[in-house]
Formats: structure tokens, C-alpha cells, sequence
């Protein structure tokens, strides 16, 4: 059955048009409301995002580099019910990958019982055989997690990705809160949703429990835990200095840096001070150019000594990215169940590994229908949709296939549901995914309730990538 012959679940209205019990309260609300007033709300809200500095940058694009993310105003809405059902998927699916990567690095007995084979690994530069043997701080790698999630009917959500590298967006989820309960203050009063805005307290409190053997926290003294970003010009910058704000913690460059009595170091008006926690938002081939990437200037020479010697932590730990890959992702299931003798309770999508001659057959055979991925891809780059491309696009990608089968997955073109946005004419239905934000730590994992929905703003499109035309909403998670 191709997507078109397939239903569209409708998150706000049944089939009959009737408003679906999770929107009862909005949609009550909604009527009540002057379709120019809530036009010119909207219009505020892009003009204060501008304003604050909520952008990103598109790279490889010579105009607008710099572009506002559109922010629609209808919030997406999730009972207390469905999500209590997503969060234990979601725990179940991040303790997994926590475990996965500590055998990963260890025994790899997963390997040893075949239901991983060696050759993801072999040649893969997402593997870091410097972190072999290696335990982090607390035996957490998976400090901060993206679980990309799809909903395609009523009680059908499935897993489309795996963000554990760095994953990104929180801003914005943080952001689009603050701004609808300015906007409409009272709408909160006649529907409960569950907070979002101490997040950043219990990612900085989850960043401490992770502190390394060498902090003795004396005098009862808390660690001292920084933000890594690679500079104003990096795509997310703004989160990352929105992030160091909010937690209270400091944002640093490498050039703030350096390694100093076998600690890492930040440089302050009173000299250099000791860090325990960095949350980095640099690439593992960048962390150190004593270890990696010999030109990096993003990163520290001997952060990775320090490392390993129990100096720092490192957040999320490095060589975590193999579990980003999107041939790894086809194991997930069997990665679930091996690690909690549980069958996985979020689905994944079915997946083709082109590497595979049967799968790349039935891919070439049926590429119109499907949606062909980068293993290594993000962002919505490198990615063909079978079903909205031309017939030249396909030809460029068959040949790619081809020439390269094991850099691809496919899968089908799925129905994703649709959430109303807020159009010309009224609400208009447009495609939705959900990205939740998970904490991990010695003490637990803490689940965000709600996370970013990313928006198709085009009609009839897929693809919810900002760097592809895509928006975002408030995420809503009703209180009981």
C-alpha cells in the first residue's frame, strides 16, 4: 500500500471531524478566540524570536545563512496516558543503548552471539577504539538523549531515529513553552500541561551526579561543569549559550581551555580554574588534536589523557555516535532485547540495509515508494523521498546506490500523522514528529515530558527538518 492509499491519523480530529479528547480544552478555547488577534500573536512571536536571537545557520548556502526557525502557535498535544506508555518505551530503549555501549567498548559479547555483526563496526569512524576498555565517570556514555519518535494511528508510535551523539533542539522546545504561555497566558489556566522549564536545572543537577573520581567535593562544594561549543559560528550556538545561562554554568571555547596539573582548566580573571563536567557540543574528531584531528581548533590538546585518567567528564561520552548510525539502528530490537530481555516497546521502522544485495534489489526495485537515507546523514541532508522526488533525482540516487550500497538505508514512506497549524484560512493539517529529551545519570533517567515537535510546514511534505523548510510547536503533555 503506497501513503496514499493509507489513513492519516489526525491528532486533533476523528475522522467525523469531531475534536479528539486530548484537544477538548484548546480546541473550546480556540473557538472563543478573534482569527486576527491570534494572527497578530503569531506575528509578535516570530518578531520576538528574531529579537532574542532564536536562529540557526544553513550551511552550503551562500543567501540567508542565518534564518528564523518558524514557530507555529498550535500547541501538539499528548495524554497523561500515552505518554506514561512513550516513557517507559523511551527508558527502555536508553538503558539499552547505555548498555550496548559500555559492551561495545568492553567484551562485546553482542558481537560474540551474532546478533550484531562485526562488520558495523570494522572501518566505522564512529567507533573510538581509544574508549575500549574505558569506563566513564558512573558508567554513563548516554548523558543527554534525542529519541526521534513518529505516530502513524491512535496507539502507533514507532522510533525513526537514535540521537545520542549531540543532540539538539531543547532550546527551541524551552523557547516555544515560554512564548505560548506569554502569548496566552490563560489558555494555562483552563488546560493543565505538565512544566518543561526546569529542565535545565535537572540537566544540570544530572551533569553533577556525573562528576569524575577526581572531584572530592569538599566543603561541600558542587562541580564545576561548562558548555563546549565550537564558537557563534557553529549552527546551534545559540542553544549552547542559552543552555550555559540557564544551567548557571559557564560557555567555553577551546581557546578558554587547557590542561594543567593533569586537570582541565578554564581560564578566569583569578587564574585558571579546575573543571569536573564538560557538556560538549563539539565533534568527537575535534574533542583533542592530540588524539584525533591533528588541525583541530575546536578542542583540547590532552582532554582525552585527562579523560581517561578520571579527571573530566565528558558529556555525552565520546564514541558514542556509533550508536547514531543508521545501519546500527536496524539491531535496535535485537540491541532491546539483549540488554533487557524485554522485546522492545517502541517499534522501529522497517529498514532496508542496502548493503545487503537482497535489500539493495528490493530497493532499487521500489525506490519511488521509499525513503533512502545517508548511514551518516542528519538533518535531512543527503536523503531521498521516493514519492515526492523526479524521476532525475531518483536516476542521481540509483546511481549512488549502486556505486555505494553500504553508506544507505531504506524504509518506507510512512503516514505520519498530522497536527494543525495555524494558516491563512484557520488550522490546516501538517505532518509532526516528536523529538523527547532524556537525562541520564548514576541516579537515574529523567524523561522531559513533552520534547520538540518539528513541523512540516509545506503541505503534503515529510520532511520536519529546520534546515529543510521545517517549524516547531509547543509539546504539550497533559496533567492528570
Amino acid at each position: 500500500m503506497s501513503r496514499d492509499e493509507q489513513p492519516i491519523f489526525d491528532e486533533m480530529h476523528d475522522a467525523d471531524g469531531s475534536v479528539r479528547a486530548a484537544y477538548g480544552g484548546y480546541s473550546d478555547w480556540f473557538d472563543e478566540q478573534d482569527p486576527q488577534a491570534l494572527r497578530k500573536k503569531h506575528r509578535e512571536a516570530e518578531a520576538f524570536f528574531r529579537r532574542t536571537g532564536i536562529t540557526f545557520n544553513v550551511y552550503g548556502q551562500d543567501e540567508a545563512e542565518e534564518r528564523l526557525i518558524p514557530f507555529d502557535p498550535v500547541p501538539r498535544i499528548i495524554t497523561a496516558h500515552e505518554w506514561r506508555r512513550l516513557s517507559r518505551g523511551i527508558e527502555q530503549r536508553v538503558r539499552a543503548l547505555n548498555a550496548f555501549l559500555h559492551d561495545l567498548y568492553h567484551r562485546q559479547e553482542i558481537v560474540r552471539s551474532g546478533r550484531v555483526p562485526e562488520w558495523l563496526l570494522r572501518g566505522n569512524a564512529a567507533f573510538l577504539p581509544h574508549m575500549c576498555g574505558f569506563t566513564p565517570p558512573g558508567g554513563i556514555y548516554t548523558h543527554i538523549t534525542g529519541i526521534d519518535l513518529v505516530r502513524t494511528g491512535p496507539d502507533d508510535f514507532h522510533v525513526l531515529e537514535d540521537n545520542a551523539r549531540t543532540p539538539s533542539g531543547v532550546s527551541y522546545m524551552l523557547e516555544n513553552r515560554e512564548t505560548m504561555m506569554a502569548m496566552f497566558p490563560e489558555l494555562f489556566t483552563r488546560v493543565k500541561v505538565a512544566p518543561v522549564s526546569n529542565y535545565p536545572r535537572r540537566l544540570a543537577r544530572s551533569l553533577a551526579a556525573c562528576a569524575p573520581p577526581a572531584f572530592d567535593g569538599a566543603a561541600g562544594t558542587k562541580p564545576a561543569i561548562a558548555v563546549l561549543t565550537p564558537g557563534i559560528y557553529n549552527s546551534a550556538y545559540y542553544e549552547h549559550s542559552f543552555l550555559a545561562d540557564q544551567m548557571g554554568a559557564e560557555l567555553v571555547e577551546a581557546s578558554d581551555l587547557r590542561v594543567i596539573d593533569g586537570r582541565v582548566q578554564m581560564r578566569t580573571t583569578r587564574g585558571y580554574k579546575p573543571l569536573d563536567v564538560i557538556y560538549r557540543r563539539v565533534d568527537d574528531d575535534f574533542l583533542d588534536p592530540l588524539t584525533f584531528n591533528p588541525e583541530s581548533m575546536l578542542g583540547v590538546p590532552g582532554i582525552m589523557d585527562v579523560y581517561r585518567s578520571g579527571g573530566i567528564t565528558i558529556a555525552n561520552a565520546p564514541g558514542t555516535g556509533i550508536s547514531d548510525d543508521k545501519a546500527l539502528y536496524s539491531f535496535m530490537p535485537d540491541i532491546v532485547e539483549f540488554y533487557t530481555g524485554e522485546k522492545a516497546l517502541l517499534p522501529n521502522v522497517e529498514t532496508w540495509r542496502c548493503m545487503e544485495p537482497d535489500a539493495l534489489k528490493y530497493v532499487l526495485d521500489n525506490i519511488h515508494e521509499l525513503v533512502v537515507k545517508e548511514v551518516h546523514g542528519s538533518g535531512g541532508y543527503g536523503m531521498l523521498i521516493g514519492p515526492a522526488a523526479s524521476r532525475r533525482e531518483i536516476a542521481k540516487f540509483v546511481q549512488k546506490l549502486k556505486a555505494n550500497p553500504q553508506n544507505y538505508i531504506a524504509q518506507p514512506t510512512l503516514s505520519l500523522s498530522t497536527v494543525p497549524i495555524l494558516a491563512k484560512k484557520g488550522l490546516s493539517p501538517r505532518h509532526v514528529d516528536l523529538r523527547p529529551f532524556v537525562l541520564m545519570s548514576p541516579n537515574g533517567i529523567d524523561i522531559t515530558p513533552g520534547g520538540l515537535t518539528r513541523v512540516a510546514l509545506k503541505q503534503g511534505s515529510l520532511v520536519v527538518n529546520s534546515s529543510q523548510g521545517g517549524g516547531t510547536k509547543d509539546s504539550w503533555v497533559l496533567e492528570e
